[in-house]
């Protein structure tokens, strides 16, 4: 019995949370989880999947430095950043 090819869960994950729901479900789940940084790090697994951080800069009225500096690991982020 052979086996399919595996998929990059990457890939998948990417491909995954362009479907609104999707995203929506991803980050409610990780919200679960009371972490800021994992939550931040979940929007912007949702971000790049959406059409990437410009697009979200653009669509905010944020720059997209700022917005590269808020999801960095380096960048210490806030909720309350956000608002």
């Amino acid at each position: 019995m052979k086996h399919p090819p595996s998929v990059d869960y990457n890939e998948w994950l990417k491909e995954t949370l362009r479907r609104p729901t999707e995203a929506a479900a991803f980050l409610e789940a990780v919200l679960e989880e009371r972490d800021e940084k994992l939550f931040l790090k979940a929007l912007r697994k949702v971000a790049d999947a959406q059409g990437g951080i410009a697009k979200l800069a653009a669509k905010v009225g944020c720059s997209r430095v700022a917005l590269y500096k808020i999801f960095s690991d380096r960048g210490n982020p806030e909720f309350t950043t956000l608002t």
